[in-house]
């Protein structure tokens, strides 16, 4: 994927949201995304769901609205949905677009329903309080009495709004000016918190405010800028309730539990020298929950992808709730109807109601459910197209790979002009290892479809699998029209090979960390061609990059002017346009370095060995490259060596088993990849799947095993004991007929005993 959202969390979390039979609703305007995050099983499910520009949130009974860019997006419950539209047959809540209220880019911050249900919202950009009007894009209510005209250009920063006995009572601010962007001039002391029913200040001197909120007979609000929960009960001195490792922005409430969110913050002007930044130097993106009794901190979510940013949380009284976007497939199957229709609705053709069941099987994972239904149908309706096709890439989907190909080839019979099935059929041959026939399904498949952007995609991986390339890059430039992308969005050029030398490019990331790690060799060759690379990736990674050889500047997401530079180009395409093949690829022995100031334990042992033995869980291929620690620490049994875990997170169980095989855990120190680097320079050896620590370990120079599933990725190619990419890597590869990790583990465990 272009992005990748994930996150880990306590088993406390999980447990306050199964107890509390609630979600919660998550907003990051800086990826654009909109969380529900659920409890699920033994852990926690987090869906994401693209949206411009999240920020405020407001709900009531039934609807959330949602504040964007330039608009209000209303979503409505539609319970009855629920299980339809893929994500579990336990799905007791389903919000689904309603409504769509442009307002202009006004900046919306903090939202809420009154007891009324009037829709409340603050409009930072104007400096003023607003409500809905359906004659106007918005309709100010109140403005602070400092504030002596209207216009667009956010004099005072008005953030949060809370509410006490259902109406609006309370908004933040980050400094009492009126004139452009002067809230600017003293970020660190110049916020405050004001009544709106008196114009009384109700606190000031405050470090950037935010999400105040009347709780327990007292006032709550977050200090975001020094990172702090804080509480003001009437007539006394506001106090310091629980310091939080970020920058807090976002309340809501379990019971007694303060659920906050938390963003790492830029380095940027804007956040230069607050007290945050110089109390935590690794700072969290996430949910964290406080216990407002106490101050304790008693459980948290970590995003452990592309969320450097929260702005809001919201609770929802829901078990599993679902929210779909406007491009959702379900929508135009989704109906809220008066009582009289419903009750004069015509019989369902049992076919489609027969082929929706299955779908939602197929569509929730349950597989073997799924094919069951499958066949059911086609007992009785043994011609009908669609459920042949979804029969066929079901048999795909459980591997099931004879199967699907006789099924696939049925229904090519019947529908010889099925590019997606000729595609699918290519997947199940390229499964099979039997890369002849996978290439020319994927080739009859763009022959019928010239534009079939999936078919294209996969070809390349396999023409680059196959070390052919020129072409593969070609191909693999087609990932930008497939679903699972998103194409950077930007009013500059892409960068496609021309003379740029008296130009700056962007270079942006994609993909996962260890694609990040792996591609940055083609930094130093772009800088001499132009006159400034300027890279734009994940602040875990920043640190790192910024140490790259002809990167000028490392800039992590937010705001980003296009002054900055003159065209852009995606990381991975560097290789297409840079005329890359294996005859030249850049293949340093080390080409990462770690930056001065990050300092770290020094690690004992005469010998030291690394270990990571699982990756990023939504990454596509994760169930197959990823083993359990169990098998990996056999090749800790007899070798005179210290062994050190560079896992993280590991379970309670994991750090059980560590302990008990005497490798230490390195987790607390392995935040922040400037850090990970700085121990893994200290390792003799690292094994590894493959995962970012692999490609890490490998662009150090370190000596570096690299244990390969069947069908490893395209950058591993077919065979060999060595990579192309990296000099200091060894692979080691599971044979075809291989079951488990077993035989391999064996191989690498003999060799492990006669080196060290």
């Amino acid at each position: 994927m272009s992005e990748t959202f994930s996150s880990q969390s306590t088993d406390s979390f999980r447990e306050l949201l199964t107890l509390g039979k609630c979600n919660l609703l998550v907003t990051t305007y800086q990826a654009g995304q909109v969380v529900m995050v659920r409890p699920q099983g033994q852990g926690i499910n987090t869906h994401f769901m693209a949206f411009d520009r999240p920020m405020g949130v407001a709900k009531r009974t039934n609807e959330i609205s949602i504040g964007g860019t330039a608009s209000i997006t209303t979503f409505r419950n539609l319970a009855a949905v629920g299980p339809k539209v893929g994500q579990g047959e336990h799905v007791d809540a389903c919000y689904i677009p309603r409504k769509h209220h442009v307002t202009g880019q006004i900046d919306i911050h903090e939202m809420g329903y009154d007891r009324f249900d009037k829709l409340w919202f603050i409009n930072t950009k104007m400096s003023c309080l607003a409500t809905f009007d359906n004659d106007h894009s918005f309709k100010p209510e109140w403005r602070p009495p400092f504030i002596t005209e209207y216009d667009l250009t956010d004099r005072c920063h008005l953030n949060g709004l809370g509410f006490r006995d259902g109406v609006p009572r309370y908004v933040s601010m980050l400094g009492a000016y009126d004139e452009p962007g002067g809230w600017r001039k003293n970020k660190i002391s110049g916020g405050q918190i004001m009544d709106i029913t008196t114009n009384e200040v109700m606190v000031d001197g405050l470090c950037m405010p935010h999400s105040p909120r009347w709780f327990k007979g007292a006032l709550w609000f977050l200090s975001s800028g020094s990172g702090q929960l804080m509480k003001m009960e009437l007539g006394k001195a506001p106090e310091v309730v629980a310091e939080l490792p970020g920058f807090a922005r976002g309340m809501d409430f379990i019971d007694r539990y303060a659920i906050i969110g938390l963003s790492q913050i830029r380095e940027s002007s804007t956040f230069a020298g607050l007290p945050l930044t110089k109390r935590v130097e690794e700072r969290q993106s996430g949910v964290w929950v406080v216990d407002t009794n106490n101050g304790q901190i008693v459980a948290f979510l970590v995003f452990t992808g592309n969320v450097q940013e929260v702005f809001e949380v919201k609770v929802l009284p829901h078990q599993f709730a679902a929210i779909l976007d406007m491009q959702s497939p379900f929508l135009p199957n989704s109906y809220e109807l008066p009582d009289f229709v419903l009750n004069n609705l015509a019989q369902t053709d049992p076919v489609q109601g027969a082929l929706d069941v299955a779908s939602r099987a197929h569509v929730n994972g349950e597989l073997d459910e799924a094919i069951k239904q499958y066949e059911e149908i086609l007992i009785h309706f043994p011609e009908h197209a669609t459920t042949n096709h979804q029969y066929g890439v079901c048999l795909v989907d459980a591997k099931r790979w004879d199967e699907a190909i006789k099924q696939l080839q049925k229904v090519l019979q019947n529908d010889p002009d099925n590019a997606e099935a000729m595609n699918f059929l290519g997947c199940t041959y390229l499964e099979k290892n039997d890369h002849d026939n996978a290439m020319y399904w994927f080739d009859q498949s763009i022959e019928t479809d010239q534009q079939f952007a999936q078919a294209h995609f996969n070809r390349g991986m396999l023409l680059l699998k196959q070390k052919q390339y020129e072409q593969g890059w070609k191909e693999y430039g087609w990932r930008w029209q497939t679903p699972q992308f998103v194409p950077f969005k930007c009013d500059k050029p892409q960068w496609k090979g021309e003379d740029i030398s008296d130009k700056t490019i962007l270079v942006h990331s994609e993909q996962g960390n260890g694609d990040h790690i792996m591609f940055w060799r083609f930094l130093p060759l772009l800088a001499e061609r132009c006159k400034e690379v300027i890279y734009f990736g994940p602040e875990n990674l920043a640190p790192l990059v910024a140490e790259i050889k002809g990167v000028s500047q490392s800039r992590v997401p937010g705001a980003l002017s296009t002054d900055l530079f003159d065209v852009f180009c995606p990381l991975m395409s560097l290789p297409r346009y840079l005329g890359i093949t294996l005859e030249n690829l850049p293949a340093p022995e080390r080409y990462v370095n770690i930056p001065s100031q990050v300092v770290v334990s020094e690690l004992k042992g005469k010998c030291k060995i690394g270990l990571s033995w699982a990756g990023s869980p939504t990454h596509i291929n994760n169930q197959n490259r990823s083993l359990e620690l169990v098998e990996l620490l056999k090749v800790v049994e007899e070798v005179d060596a210290q062994f050190y875990s560079l896992q993280m997170p590991i379970t309670s169980e994991e750090r059980e088993l560590l302990k008990k095989y005497g490798v230490v855990d390195l987790e607390p120190e392995l935040p922040g990849y400037a850090r990970t680097a700085a121990l893994v320079d200290q390792m003799d050896l690292v094994i590894s799947i493959d995962t970012a620590i692999a490609h890490l370990s490998a662009a150090l120079g370190k000596t570096t095993w690299v244990l390969l599933c069947q069908n490893a990725d395209w950058r591993w190619h077919l065979e060999g004991d060595d990579s192309e990419w990296y000099p200091s890597a060894q692979l080691f590869r599971k044979a075809p007929s291989d079951s488990d990790w077993k035989r391999l583990i064996a191989v690498v465990s003999s060799k492990l005993k006669s080196s060290f």
